[in-house]
């Protein structure tokens, strides 16, 4: 039998360009869910770090909940269960488009973990910092704004990089829910094809570059701000 029947260079050149097709969307999930979910996360970790009453209570479950369970059971809580959810109060939401379904998962996902790198970063920075931005005036929001979170996202970077990294190798569960990000797009091609591994290993490829360009984007920036910070810069 020729080899070509299991793995043809000529097919994962071919294959390439159908897969591309689905990186839009594979970034986009990546994209929403690291932003929306760093917004999440800093509202958590605020929470967390002021001890409010009874939201953290609340927050502490979700973060468990998410840190907990594998994200493929997250995502079809949300797909299956959020629906059931909101019908109670009579919307219905069951003709929304999957990727909403799907950008909702990551982002409540990503919440959770980013809440607890954040957490740890605001924490780091010495407590004389916030004492003497409010001994020359500053509020609590101006101490956060120009003090406490740009020293926060310094000591960050290093575990933004993996998050990010760890998120954009986790998309590919979404084909799972009918999207057609790049694992949605492999396996259309098998199924059309009846070859399914060329469409496979040029996914694994991009998931190999990207992930690279990633790691050397965030290493880069951890170098240049560790610099700054020896130089005594802010």
């Amino acid at each position: 039998m020729d080899i070509n029947d299991f793995f043809s260079f000529k097919r994962l050149l071919e294959n390439l360009p159908g897969v591309l097709a689905g990186l839009p969307i594979t970034l986009s999930i990546v994209v929403s869910a690291f932003i929306i979910g760093g917004l999440l996360g800093f509202l958590i970790a605020f929470i967390r770090i002021r001890h409010i009453k009874v939201l953290e209570q609340i927050v502490l479950v979700y973060i468990s909940f998410m840190r907990c369970t594998p994200l493929i059971v997250q995502l079809f809580v949300v797909y299956f269960g959020l629906p059931v959810l909101v019908g109670f109060f009579g919307i219905d939401i069951n003709k929304w488009n999957k990727l909403i379904f799907v950008l909702i998962a990551y982002t409540l996902n990503e919440g959770a973990f980013l809440s607890e790198l954040i957490r740890s970063s605001l924490l780091a920075v010495p407590a004389g910092q916030t004492e003497a931005a409010h001994s020359i005036g500053l509020n609590v929001v101006q101490t956060y704004l120009r003090i406490i979170i740009p020293q926060a996202g310094r000591i960050a970077i290093p575990g933004l990089g993996i998050q990010i990294i760890n998120l954009f190798q986790g998309t590919s569960l979404a084909y799972l829910m009918g999207v057609l990000d790049m694992m949605g797009r492999a396996q259309a091609i098998g199924l059309d094809t009846y070859h399914s591994l060329e469409a496979y290993v040029d996914v694994a490829l991009i998931f190999i570059v990207i992930s690279i360009l990633c790691e050397r984007f965030f290493a880069y920036l951890n170098k240049r701000y560790s610099y700054s910070l020896l130089k005594g810069g802010y």
